[in-house]
């Protein structure tokens, strides 16, 4: 244990510590951390990750939402490197303006409560990301990583996939954490592609195409976005209208938004 008494773990705020060595080591094994890197972890909690990280890196950014762990976490690494703490909701960090200029590589244990619109939030911020290493639910983990035919296949992984690769990493028992959740949790390596390699030409565009395409899974993609594509449109961009969302190409998708937006 990092604190001589434990922190007592908030619902509201999703917290689930980290405890299990062996797992600490497969995540900073995984990150390979190297001096000189600009690291931000979301969500230290008690710090199981964050010392090993700052002892191998010297400095480290973390971003807290609960004040009270703050103090013990800078107690805590007093001696060990150059730990700043920004006390705040991960949702509402700037990170463009955190990296300065530079770019940072991001890891942590996501609230799983809050987990897809904080993964949206970094992926507005991917110019300034060099990678992320995150702890999330399986399921959630699956999801991201999902192709076309698979019925985890979704949102969540047209929009990862059209701006990233995703590679899921390995599993995490419940039994890792206090207290353990009701759910198995993985960790994934998401990697933002160079900006030459991004085929979406219109980011709004493409979500709303997205996101109508997958409101209502039951429904062909001629009725779901009957308010943004006819049958001969969707024919022009490769696409059977009578398919569903969840048999598409993540290719796909991008072709279609990307002639919408010319015509818009």
């Amino acid at each position: 244990m990092i604190f001589d008494t434990p922190h007592t773990p908030r619902k509201r705020f999703g917290q689930h510590f980290l405890h299990e060595r062996g797992v600490i080591d497969r995540i900073l094994l995984a990150l390979s951390p190297r001096d000189g890197e600009r690291i931000v972890e979301i969500g230290p909690g008690e710090g199981a990750l964050t010392l090993p990280l700052l002892a191998r890196t010297g400095t480290l950014t973390a971003i807290e939402i609960d004040r009270d762990l703050i103090p013990r976490l800078r107690g805590a690494a007093s001696g060990i490197g150059t730990l700043t703490i920004v006390e705040a909701d991960a949702l509402t960090i700037d990170l463009s303006a955190l990296a300065a200029g530079g770019m940072l590589r991001l890891v942590g244990n996501l609230p799983y409560n809050i987990s897809t619109p904080l993964l949206f939030h970094m992926l507005d911020h991917a110019s300034v990301v060099t990678d992320m290493h995150f702890m999330l639910q399986k399921e959630v983990v699956d999801r991201m990583g999902a192709g076309p035919g698979s019925k985890v296949y979704g949102r969540l992984s047209v929009m990862l996939q059209a701006r990233c690769t995703v590679e899921p990493l390995f599993m995490v028992p419940p039994g890792a954490f206090r207290p353990p959740p009701k759910v198995d949790s993985a960790v994934v390596r998401l990697v933002p592609l160079p900006p030459d390699q991004i085929a979406v030409a219109h980011r709004a565009m493409f979500d709303r195409v997205v996101r109508a395409a997958f409101s209502q899974r039951r429904k062909t993609l001629r009725n779901a976005l009957q308010q943004l594509a006819s049958a001969e449109k969707l024919a022009a961009a490769g696409i059977d209208p009578g398919a569903r969302a969840e048999d598409i190409e993540v290719a796909a998708f991008i072709g279609l938004a990307n002639a919408l937006a010319v015509e818009a």
